[in-house]
């Protein structure tokens, strides 16, 4: 009777725990997209925690505004553009309890401000991107302007402009980007509609510039500031679902080139990567593919910056989605999403509306912050 008893409790136990097993397996058990999305997220890669000691406190009671660019050199120094606009309680306490930032702050690799420059009324408007060239010199763009602009490393001299500031690539020669705003020609060898970013060909000087809110190119000048060629068109929701490559759904947000000599191209709203040689020839895309299991999004669009993995082979490519406030990485071959990290918030490692990033020499990244964050973290390679 005992051992009959022992058995049946066996038994039950058994039962339980395949019962225990199926709900579980019945509750977790994803749908057929979430199943594809966490199949990727179990591939390997590098993995990376928030340093929330970085930087260190900012001097002088400074406060940035909306972060319009991170950008780092090969000291690993780290250059954060603020385009100084506070929030209203901050604006109020200026000169109390709160300073904005200068435009351009740069900290060394321990999170030290090591100097810090810019005259407003001479950068372009809204601070948009930066590039650090082969020779040291510090480039930028500016939405809302018509510019670029070429600095050299410590910011003490301007190098290089290329349009007239305020000058736009329009109709008239006004934003086009306002309501109301003339039509955008995406046509102009001398200005630019509204850039977004700068990349610099070290093998030969050549600028690439991704122009951007009014225009849909990417427009490419020798080192003097000369006009060489140009690429790309407004496309349709219908050109990028025929994979169609040189349209640009909206806003053309970034340009990087690889160490492949490929152009990789921001198609902010297509949510994805185009990547093109260097005379303009596309090549393929890469879908920035978010947590939620689709490359698709309903708003303005979650591609807004790149950045490749230092190794010789650039085998990640890191993209910040500032739709789903992510940064996803990405196998930069094949172009498969591996795992992604960061989301909505205000605590140390959330990464609300990450604008830009940049890597430096030993695989960390760096995520600027725009619209609800505000702030640069860094990120530290763990695997």
């Amino acid at each position: 009777m005992g051992k009959e008893n022992e058995m049946k409790g066996k038994r039950g136990s058994v039962i339980v725990a395949m019962l225990g097993l199926s709900l579980l397996i019945s509750f977790s058990a994803p749908d057929e997209a979430k199943a594809q999305y966490w199949g990727k997220q179990s591939v390997e890669g590098p993995r990376f925690k928030v340093d929330p000691f970085w930087p260190k406190p900012l001097p002088n009671r400074w406060v940035f505004g909306e972060l319009g660019a991170v950008c780092t050199d090969k000291q690993d120094h780290v250059f954060v553009m603020s385009r100084g606009n506070l929030w209203p309680k901050e604006a109020e306490s200026v000169g109390f309890i709160a300073n904005p930032a200068p435009a351009v702050v740069e900290f060394d690799a321990d999170g030290n401000v090591v100097n810090s420059w810019g005259q407003r009324e001479m950068l372009p408007n809204q601070l948009h991107g930066c590039f650090i060239d082969s020779q040291g010199n510090f480039w930028t763009a500016g939405y809302k302007d018509g510019i670029i602009q070429e600095y050299t490393h410590d910011g003490s001299k301007m190098l290089l402009q290329i349009g007239t500031k305020g000058k736009f690539d329009s109709a008239d020669g006004t934003d086009s980007t306002l309501p109301g705003g003339s039509a955008a020609m995406n046509s102009s060898r001398e200005s630019f509609n509204s850039p977004t970013g700068i990349a610099v060909d070290s093998t030969n000087g050549d600028v690439y510039v991704s122009d951007g809110y009014g225009n849909r190119r990417i427009a490419v000048f020798d080192r003097s500031g000369h006009f060489l060629r140009q690429w790309g068109r407004q496309g349709t929701l219908a050109d990028e679902n025929a994979g169609a490559g040189g349209v640009f759904l909206k806003i053309v947000h970034c340009v990087l080139i690889g160490n492949d000599g490929f152009v990789y191209v921001c198609d902010r709203n297509g949510d994805r990567i185009e990547v093109f040689d260097k005379m303009g020839d596309y090549k393929r895309s890469i879908a920035s593919v978010s947590s939620w299991g689709t490359p698709r999004y309903t708003g303005p669009g979650g591609t807004c910056d790149l950045a490749f993995s230092p190794d010789a082979t650039q085998k990640y490519l890191y993209i910040s989605d500032c739709t789903n406030d992510e940064v996803h990485i990405v196998d930069r071959v094949t172009g498969a999403t591996l795992s992604s990290f960061g989301r909505a918030g205000q605590a140390a490692g959330d990464i609300s509306s990450p604008h830009n990033l940049a890597t430096d020499s030993k695989g960390n990244i760096y995520v600027a912050g725009s619209l609800n964050d505000r702030r640069v973290q860094k990120f530290v390679l763990v695997k």
